[in-house]
């Protein structure tokens, strides 16, 4: 068939996953939004004082419907689903978009403001880290390549060469610093300073790290879901900066031009990346001010899960404070006003505040500030953390 080469090449296939993804949740998008308003399945909204917050009352809310449909569609259709990054993405979105789901229920159906249980989200967070801690610590099928060619990796010596030729593929649990020389540490090494015979069970110091890393970001995107257009705008900035660590890991010639980590088999994630960014895209059309559709648990949590197993993925973890620094500061803040608030009780029996509200961006709230600015400013800091996180890169 004519032109059926191009669907070997990672790019091309980005490319039309990302165009897919964009067309079928901005076309069949308003009709799942006509869905959820005939079906009722409008947002409850407290009082918290807010400007223009009442008007917000009965718009469409489980909206990562159209998130996780516009992603897994262009997935399965255009994915290698025998790829083990890719079968850990497309579990993570199943796994998160359930428990958001299910917490939406709760509250539109069953009228319950509470929703799911707090512990049983923790529950599902850990549950999901344990899966994909479990799965880069004993699966032989993720693994990294250190020892490449003596001689410049061009694609000329590649297409000579057999991959075998650049060292053999590596079962490690090696992770890359930020804006250091030797940039390469090693969770084993948590370990193996007391007995290196301890190797085996490094585990037990790397899957809490990634239960930490998938339930800090989950709850961050979570937190962050708070006015119009700012968890899905922050999130596809993130998403595109994880893209390309993807496609340079995972392409050995530019992991060797940069000197970085090469991931074998780690490419094929860009398709799934680009597909679930042309569905953050194609939501955020409805989503920006005034939205017409709120995403809900079942996209916020299922945003975070992602954010978080692609940069355990792609081996920077490390990077997170600064890659998803606003869903990390959405978070901080009310962990602070929270603990500030107690401790002042406490000492002195009143509680006192440090934000106006939290989180964070119901501060600039109250401050005066119309939403759409406040989501825009926001965006902007993600875009400069974005391209702080490049340049580490080449900057160590």
């Amino acid at each position: 068939m004519p032109g059926a080469s191009l669907f070997g090449f990672i790019t091309f296939r980005s490319a039309i996953a990302f165009v897919f993804s964009l067309g079928f949740s901005t076309i069949y998008g308003k009709r799942i939004i006509n869905y959820l308003q005939r079906m009722q399945v409008g947002e409850s909204v407290r009082d918290l004082g807010l400007e223009g917050q009442a008007q917000k009352a009965g718009t469409p809310t489980m909206g990562g419907i159209i998130i996780i449909l516009g992603t897994l569609i262009p997935v399965i259709l255009l994915c290698q689903l025998d790829n083990i990054y890719v079968l850990m993405l497309i579990i993570t979105t199943v796994w998160m978009g359930a428990i958001g789901f299910t917490d939406d229920y709760i509250k539109i159906f069953k009228k319950d403001k509470g929703g799911l249980k707090g512990w049983f989200k923790v529950f599902g967070q850990v549950g999901l880290g344990l899966i994909i801690g479990s799965i880069m610590f004993f699966n032989d099928d993720v693994t990294i390549k250190e020892e490449l060619a003596s001689t410049p990796v061009t694609q000329e010596f590649v297409a000579q060469n057999s991959l075998a030729e650049f060292g053999p593929a590596e079962h490690s649990t090696k992770t890359t610093i930020p804006f250091v020389k030797e940039n390469e540490f090693d969770y084993e090494s948590l370990v193996t300073w007391i007995d290196p015979d301890l190797a085996p069970f490094a585990w037990l110091i790397f899957i809490p790290i990634v239960i930490f890393w998938v339930t800090a970001v989950s709850n961050g995107a979570n937190l962050t879901d708070g006015i119009d257009g700012l968890a899905a705008g922050t999130s596809v900035i993130v998403v595109i900066t994880l893209a390309l660590f993807a496609w340079i890991s995972g392409n050995i010639v530019f992991a060797d031009y940069l000197n970085i980590m090469y991931i074998p088999n780690s490419g094929e994630m860009v398709v799934f990346i680009t597909a679930f960014a042309g569905a953050l895209v194609g939501f955020l059309w409805y989503n920006t001010f005034p939205a017409q559709v709120f995403m809900g648990d079942t996209g916020s949590l299922t945003i975070g899960g992602i954010i978080a197993v692609l940069a355990i993925a792609t081996r920077k973890e490390l990077l997170i404070p600064i890659l998803c620094g606003v869903f990390i500061m959405e978070n901080l803040s009310v962990v602070m006003q929270v603990g500030w608030f107690k401790y002042t009780r406490k000492k002195s029996g009143e509680g006192r505040r440090i934000f106006l509200m939290s989180p964070l961006h119901h501060h600039y709230q109250k401050r005066g500030f119309h939403e759409s600015k406040i989501v825009v400013r926001f965006w902007i800091v993600g875009i400069l953390l974005a391209i702080i996180s490049i340049v580490t890169l080449k900057v160590r």
